[in-house]
Protein backbone atom coordinates (compact mmCIF):
# COMPACT_ATOMS: atom_id res chain seq x y z
CA UNK A 1 0.00 0.00 0.00
CA UNK A 2 1.32 3.43 -0.89
CA UNK A 3 1.91 6.22 1.62
CA UNK A 4 -0.86 8.17 -0.08
CA UNK A 5 -3.36 5.37 0.48
CA UNK A 6 -2.31 5.08 4.07
CA UNK A 7 -3.14 8.74 4.58
CA UNK A 8 -6.58 8.31 3.04
CA UNK A 9 -7.37 5.10 4.91
CA UNK A 10 -5.79 5.15 8.39
CA UNK A 11 -4.89 1.69 9.63
CA UNK A 12 -6.30 0.15 12.76
CA UNK A 13 -9.30 1.11 14.75
CA UNK A 14 -8.26 4.75 14.65
CA UNK A 15 -10.29 5.08 11.45
CA UNK A 16 -13.16 5.88 13.78
CA UNK A 17 -11.58 9.34 14.01
CA UNK A 18 -12.28 9.77 10.32
CA UNK A 19 -15.90 8.84 10.94
CA UNK A 20 -16.18 11.50 13.60
CA UNK A 21 -14.62 14.04 11.28
CA UNK A 22 -17.16 13.09 8.65
CA UNK A 23 -19.92 13.45 11.20
CA UNK A 24 -18.76 16.96 12.11
CA UNK A 25 -18.50 17.98 8.48
CA UNK A 26 -21.93 16.66 7.60
CA UNK A 27 -23.80 16.85 10.89
CA UNK A 28 -26.05 19.68 9.79
CA UNK A 29 -27.01 17.85 6.62
CA UNK A 30 -27.49 14.40 8.17
CA UNK A 31 -28.80 14.89 11.67
CA UNK A 32 -31.53 17.38 10.79
CA UNK A 33 -34.13 14.63 10.96
CA UNK A 34 -34.59 12.54 14.07
CA UNK A 35 -38.29 11.75 13.72
CA UNK A 36 -38.83 8.09 13.00
CA UNK A 37 -40.49 7.84 9.63
CA UNK A 38 -40.37 5.65 6.56
CA UNK A 39 -38.27 2.66 7.59
CA UNK A 40 -39.05 3.21 11.27
CA UNK A 41 -42.64 4.36 10.97
CA UNK A 42 -44.74 3.22 13.96
CA UNK A 43 -47.57 0.84 13.35
CA UNK A 44 -47.61 -1.88 10.72
CA UNK A 45 -49.21 -5.30 10.86
CA UNK A 46 -48.84 -7.72 13.74
CA UNK A 47 -47.60 -10.31 11.23
CA UNK A 48 -44.80 -7.99 10.10
CA UNK A 49 -43.81 -7.39 13.71
CA UNK A 50 -43.79 -11.12 14.41
CA UNK A 51 -41.63 -11.78 11.35
CA UNK A 52 -39.16 -9.11 12.46
CA UNK A 53 -38.92 -10.62 15.94
CA UNK A 54 -38.35 -14.08 14.46
CA UNK A 55 -35.64 -12.73 12.15
CA UNK A 56 -33.89 -11.04 15.08
CA UNK A 57 -33.98 -14.31 17.03
CA UNK A 58 -32.29 -16.13 14.14
CA UNK A 59 -29.64 -13.41 13.90
CA UNK A 60 -29.00 -13.20 17.65
CA UNK A 61 -27.82 -16.82 17.56
CA UNK A 62 -24.92 -15.75 15.31
CA UNK A 63 -22.94 -13.88 17.97
CA UNK A 64 -20.03 -16.33 17.81
CA UNK A 65 -19.96 -16.16 14.02
CA UNK A 66 -19.98 -12.35 14.15
CA UNK A 67 -17.01 -12.37 16.51
CA UNK A 68 -15.12 -14.86 14.34
CA UNK A 69 -15.65 -12.74 11.21
CA UNK A 70 -14.74 -9.49 12.96
CA UNK A 71 -11.56 -11.06 14.32
CA UNK A 72 -10.42 -11.33 10.70
CA UNK A 73 -10.72 -7.55 10.28
CA UNK A 74 -7.16 -6.28 10.45
CA UNK A 75 -5.02 -3.56 8.92
CA UNK A 76 -7.01 -1.36 6.54
CA UNK A 77 -10.36 -2.72 7.79
CA UNK A 78 -9.48 -3.11 11.48
CA UNK A 79 -12.28 -0.73 12.51
CA UNK A 80 -14.86 -3.39 11.62
CA UNK A 81 -16.49 -4.44 14.89
CA UNK A 82 -18.56 -7.55 15.60
CA UNK A 83 -22.32 -6.96 15.61
CA UNK A 84 -23.44 -6.60 19.22
CA UNK A 85 -25.86 -8.21 18.96
CA UNK A 86 -26.31 -9.53 15.43
CA UNK A 87 -29.71 -8.29 14.25
CA UNK A 88 -31.86 -8.55 11.17
CA UNK A 89 -31.32 -5.80 8.62
CA UNK A 90 -33.89 -7.08 6.12
CA UNK A 91 -36.19 -4.10 6.62
CA UNK A 92 -33.64 -1.43 5.62
CA UNK A 93 -35.40 0.33 2.75
CA UNK A 94 -34.10 2.32 -0.20
CA UNK A 95 -34.55 2.57 -3.98
CA UNK A 96 -33.00 0.21 -6.47
CA UNK A 97 -31.25 1.07 -9.73
CA UNK A 98 -34.61 1.26 -11.48
CA UNK A 99 -35.94 3.71 -8.89
CA UNK A 100 -38.34 1.16 -7.41
CA UNK A 101 -38.58 0.70 -3.62
CA UNK A 102 -36.72 -2.28 -2.22
CA UNK A 103 -35.25 -3.59 1.01
CA UNK A 104 -32.14 -5.51 1.99
CA UNK A 105 -34.41 -8.52 2.22
CA UNK A 106 -34.38 -8.50 -1.58
CA UNK A 107 -30.71 -9.53 -1.42
CA UNK A 108 -31.49 -12.80 0.37
CA UNK A 109 -28.87 -15.48 -0.16
CA UNK A 110 -26.11 -12.97 -0.88
CA UNK A 111 -23.35 -11.62 1.37
CA UNK A 112 -23.67 -7.82 1.23
CA UNK A 113 -21.20 -5.08 2.08
CA UNK A 114 -23.71 -2.30 2.71
CA UNK A 115 -22.37 1.25 2.59
CA UNK A 116 -24.05 4.63 3.14
CA UNK A 117 -22.40 7.61 1.43
CA UNK A 118 -23.02 11.20 0.35
CA UNK A 119 -21.29 13.56 -2.07
CA UNK A 120 -20.64 16.15 0.67
CA UNK A 121 -18.83 13.53 2.81
CA UNK A 122 -15.10 13.73 1.97
CA UNK A 123 -14.17 10.28 3.43
CA UNK A 124 -17.06 8.78 1.43
CA UNK A 125 -15.72 10.27 -1.78
CA UNK A 126 -12.24 8.94 -1.03
CA UNK A 127 -13.34 5.34 -0.46
CA UNK A 128 -15.84 5.09 -3.33
CA UNK A 129 -13.25 4.06 -5.98
CA UNK A 130 -12.05 1.27 -3.66
CA UNK A 131 -15.62 0.01 -3.22
CA UNK A 132 -15.98 0.10 -6.99
CA UNK A 133 -12.80 -1.96 -7.41
CA UNK A 134 -13.99 -4.47 -4.82
CA UNK A 135 -17.27 -4.95 -6.68
CA UNK A 136 -15.40 -5.44 -9.96
CA UNK A 137 -13.12 -8.06 -8.47
CA UNK A 138 -15.46 -9.86 -6.06
CA UNK A 139 -19.01 -9.10 -7.23
CA UNK A 140 -21.02 -12.25 -7.98
CA UNK A 141 -24.31 -14.00 -7.34
CA UNK A 142 -22.96 -14.61 -3.83
CA UNK A 143 -21.55 -11.16 -3.00
CA UNK A 144 -22.39 -7.53 -3.74
CA UNK A 145 -21.28 -4.10 -2.61
CA UNK A 146 -24.53 -2.20 -2.05
CA UNK A 147 -23.53 1.46 -1.76
CA UNK A 148 -26.55 3.66 -1.08
CA UNK A 149 -26.33 7.39 -1.70
CA UNK A 150 -28.16 9.45 0.93
CA UNK A 151 -27.87 12.96 -0.54
CA UNK A 152 -31.09 14.92 -0.23
CA UNK A 153 -32.49 16.47 -3.41
CA UNK A 154 -32.42 14.93 -6.88
CA UNK A 155 -29.95 12.57 -8.54
CA UNK A 156 -27.82 15.25 -10.24
CA UNK A 157 -24.91 15.47 -7.76
CA UNK A 158 -24.46 11.77 -6.95
CA UNK A 159 -24.67 10.68 -10.59
CA UNK A 160 -22.24 13.41 -11.64
CA UNK A 161 -19.77 12.36 -8.92
CA UNK A 162 -19.92 8.70 -9.91
CA UNK A 163 -19.37 9.57 -13.57
CA UNK A 164 -16.47 11.94 -12.87
CA UNK A 165 -14.69 9.41 -10.66
CA UNK A 166 -15.20 6.45 -13.00
CA UNK A 167 -17.34 4.46 -10.57
CA UNK A 168 -18.93 2.07 -13.02
CA UNK A 169 -19.29 -1.29 -11.25
CA UNK A 170 -21.58 -0.27 -8.39
CA UNK A 171 -25.32 -0.40 -8.95
CA UNK A 172 -27.00 2.94 -8.22
CA UNK A 173 -28.90 2.62 -4.94
CA UNK A 174 -30.49 5.72 -3.44
CA UNK A 175 -32.42 7.18 -0.51
CA UNK A 176 -32.89 10.96 -0.43
CA UNK A 177 -35.34 11.02 2.49
CA UNK A 178 -32.87 10.53 5.41
CA UNK A 179 -35.11 7.67 6.58
CA UNK A 180 -32.48 5.03 5.84
CA UNK A 181 -29.72 6.89 7.68
CA UNK A 182 -32.05 7.54 10.63
CA UNK A 183 -32.94 3.85 10.76
CA UNK A 184 -29.26 2.85 10.92
CA UNK A 185 -28.57 5.63 13.43
CA UNK A 186 -31.46 4.54 15.66
CA UNK A 187 -30.00 1.03 15.72
CA UNK A 188 -26.83 2.55 17.19
CA UNK A 189 -24.75 1.81 14.10
CA UNK A 190 -24.13 5.29 12.69
CA UNK A 191 -22.07 8.17 14.08
CA UNK A 192 -21.78 9.92 10.74
CA UNK A 193 -20.79 8.94 7.20
CA UNK A 194 -19.58 6.69 5.73
CA UNK A 195 -21.16 3.73 7.49
CA UNK A 196 -20.43 0.17 6.37
CA UNK A 197 -22.28 -2.98 7.43
CA UNK A 198 -21.51 -6.60 6.60
CA UNK A 199 -24.75 -8.54 6.20
CA UNK A 200 -25.04 -12.26 5.52
CA UNK A 201 -27.39 -14.13 3.21
CA UNK A 202 -30.07 -14.34 5.89
CA UNK A 203 -30.07 -10.57 6.33
CA UNK A 204 -28.16 -10.70 9.61
CA UNK A 205 -25.65 -8.01 10.59
CA UNK A 206 -22.27 -9.59 11.29
CA UNK A 207 -19.99 -6.54 11.52
CA UNK A 208 -20.11 -2.78 11.24
CA UNK A 209 -17.87 0.26 11.13
CA UNK A 210 -17.96 4.05 10.94
CA UNK A 211 -15.39 5.76 8.77
CA UNK A 212 -13.62 4.97 5.48
CA UNK A 213 -11.49 1.99 4.58
CA UNK A 214 -9.46 0.77 1.63
CA UNK A 215 -11.93 -1.84 0.44
CA UNK A 216 -9.69 -2.78 -2.48
CA UNK A 217 -6.91 -3.88 -0.11
CA UNK A 218 -5.75 -7.41 0.64
CA UNK A 219 -6.89 -6.83 4.24
CA UNK A 220 -10.45 -6.27 3.00
CA UNK A 221 -10.37 -9.39 0.84
CA UNK A 222 -9.12 -11.55 3.70
CA UNK A 223 -11.87 -10.16 5.92
CA UNK A 224 -14.56 -10.96 3.33
CA UNK A 225 -13.08 -14.42 2.80
CA UNK A 226 -13.63 -15.09 6.50
CA UNK A 227 -17.29 -14.23 5.96
CA UNK A 228 -17.53 -16.66 3.06
CA UNK A 229 -16.87 -14.43 0.04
Amino acid sequence: MTDEKKSLFPAGRMVVIAALAGALAGAVAVYVSTTLSGNNAPGGSVAASDNSAADDTVCAAKADEAKRVADAATGAVAAMLPADPPQSMKSLAFKGPDGAPMTLGDHAGKLVLFNLWATWCVPCREEMPALNTLQKEKGSEAFEVVAVNVDTGDDTKPKKFLTETGVDALAYYRDNSLDLFNDVKTRGLALGLPVTLLIDGEGCLLANMNGPADWASDDAKRFLAAAGS
